[in-house]
């Protein structure tokens, strides 16, 4: 066994992400005080387990720690619960030890069994959870999904601050998983006593707890002042308003009741604030590993038919909806974005033809097209975007209706499979670290398409899926064969269309005169959107 945090060159040689040095505390913060965040949608669920949207992301990971973390406002890894680790020399066993005092919200300390635990619980099919796929690496998973097992073989506890965990293949991505959300220790008096509700009565280590939770009006966390990592957070309290059209909330920052409007800059009024000094002051601008797309659900007919699906990917402008977010994007022609490992440059993807698609569907048994639903997000642009979607449609003959809801009810429909399309829009695909199998695994793999899962296509097919596995079965995530396999299998994909990519999108938030903090923090890849740990207040 080789110890891995003292080596960076070491850590490489074996093919594994290289940890960044840890955040340099910044000298102008200042502790206390409290920050208003407004949101459109309620939310649905603060479960680490079950969470899996933009507005509730960066709350759970505020409220949870993991094995391993990111370095704030980049993607870089470093150690998170677990204090050191060591890998062995084929990269198939891993042994956490986990810092020693770490509390959780309840007042009782962290162990090894609680990483047993949770790796367990997520893993189980009864949690439902649309990151299980993450974990397929760790030895007994197939055990856990088929019902044949309740525990991990693959997972153990070697004494109170140690647990090992072993794979049943080399995972390229296992650091990563260990860092996501779904990988948050959680305890299991609390979730036993909370039952199905544990996402409203969340309990973690993380540097806020949830003090309030007002639903269809507010939650409010509040500093844990038992926090293991020293210094953080700075704020008092974070308070986010539910139920905030956005542009009532861009107008609430304009007089300084608001500091973050959570749903963005509203389209509508791009334009106007960027060409006020003032206001375009207070803008951020990142880039994010993105990609907005419509999902074509394979099961229900016809778009089970693949040349009805090519049809909807030829009739679709993406020009012009490119527009109607201000031109804040590129349009899209494969599932990964352009700065993403494993992308394929010269892949054109396929044409905007709508008189082709037309004949298309005429041959597939459709001269009069078809009657259909498109489900979208009820946040601006993507009513509106979904209205140039069904008028592209609608020139080829699809009649679809547009179902625009909020955000939860949006991702259930997705998950039980009962849409047939579905925009992404507001629930966009965002990387969840920056590797190709993340583009994959949850949104098109086999895995994902289970009930509750994010492949709202619910495309599955088994040869694809052994690619992916056989492309994440090396110790080196950038082997020039590993990202040569994963561009053919979104070549593949898109041969099956269970989607129309239709842009990739820059990403651009605000934050009020008072706040404090990088840049990056507000455009943060991993707590997405925002890092409420490290951001504060200057007044």
């Amino acid at each position: 066994m080789k110890k891995l945090l003292a080596s960076t060159a070491l850590m490489m040689a074996l093919g594994l992400p290289a940890l960044a040095q840890d955040y340099t505390p910044d000298p102008n913060a200042k502790s206390g005080g409290g920050i208003t965040v407004t949101y459109k949608d309620d939310v649905a669920t603060l479960d680490p387990a079950i969470g899996y949207d933009w507005q509730n992301w960066s709350m759970i990971k505020s409220l949870f720690d993991s094995l391993m973390d990111y370095v704030p406002g980049t993607t870089e890894l470093r150690p998170g619960l677990a204090e050191s680790y060591e890998v062995s020399d084929d990269g198939m066993t891993f042994t956490f030890h986990l810092r020693a005092g770490v509390k959780f919200h309840n007042g009782r300390e962290m162990t090894a069994d609680d990483v047993k635990y949770s790796l367990d619980r997520v893993t189980l099919p009864a949690t439902q959870s649309p990151g299980a796929g993450f974990f397929a690496s760790i030895k007994g998973f197939d055990a856990m999904s088929d019902g044949s097992a309740t525990t991990l073989e693959g997972v153990t506890v070697v004494d109170p601050m140690t647990v090992q965990i072993q794979l049943s293949r080399p995972d390229a991505t296992f650091l990563h998983v260990m860092a996501l959300n779904f990988s948050s220790i959680v305890p299991k008096e609390a979730v036993e006593a909370a039952g199905d509700d544990f996402g409203h009565n969340p309990v973690g280590t993380g540097a806020f707890s949830l003090a309030e939770w007002t639903i269809g009006q507010k939650l409010v966390f509040q500093k844990n002042a038992d926090y293991w990592r020293a210094g953080v957070p700075y704020l008092d309290t974070v308070t986010f308003e539910v139920g905030q059209e956005p542009i009532v909330a861009l107008l609430r920052l304009q007089n300084g009741e608001v500091d973050v409007p959570g749903d963005g800059i509203p389209p509508a009024k791009f334009t106007e604030v960027m060409a006020d000094p003032a206001q375009a002051a207070r803008v951020v601008e990142g880039g994010q590993l993105q990609t907005g797309y419509i999902t074509l659900n394979v099961t229900i007919p016809p778009l089970d038919n693949l040349a009805v699906r090519e049809a909807i990917n030829m009739a679709i402008n993406k020009d012009r909806i490119t527009q109607i977010i201000n031109g804040r994007a590129v349009p899209a022609t494969q599932p990964l974005p352009p700065s993403m490992p494993g992308y394929t440059a010269d892949y054109a993807g396929y044409p905007y033809d709508p008189e082709k698609a037309k004949q298309m569907l005429a041959d597939a048994g459709f001269p009069d097209g078809f009657d259909t639903e498109l489900y979208v997000m009820n946040t601006d642009p993507n009513p509106r975007i979904a209205q140039a979607m069904q008028q592209d449609l609608a020139a080829i003959g699809i009649r679809a209706s547009i179902q625009s809801l909020a955000q939860a009810n949006v991702i259930e429909a997705g998950g039980a499979g009962t849409a047939p399309m579905i925009w992404s829009g507001g629930m966009a695909w965002i990387a969840d670290f920056p590797d190709p199998s993340n583009f994959y695994g949850p949104i098109l793999g086999c895995s994902g398409a289970a009930e509750g899962g994010w492949n709202w296509s619910k495309f599955c097919d088994p040869a694809i899926d052994a690619e992916a596995t056989k492309a994440d079965s090396f110790n080196n995530p950038d082997d020039p064969a590993r990202l040569a396999m994963w561009s053919d299998i979104y070549q593949n994909v898109m041969k099956e269309a269970p989607w129309v990519p239709v842009f990739n999108e820059q990403r651009y938030t605000m934050k009020s005169a008072r706040m404090g903090g990088d840049d990056s923090l507000y455009v943060d890849p991993v707590s997405i959107p925002v890092n409420y740990d490290y951001v504060y207040v200057t007044e």
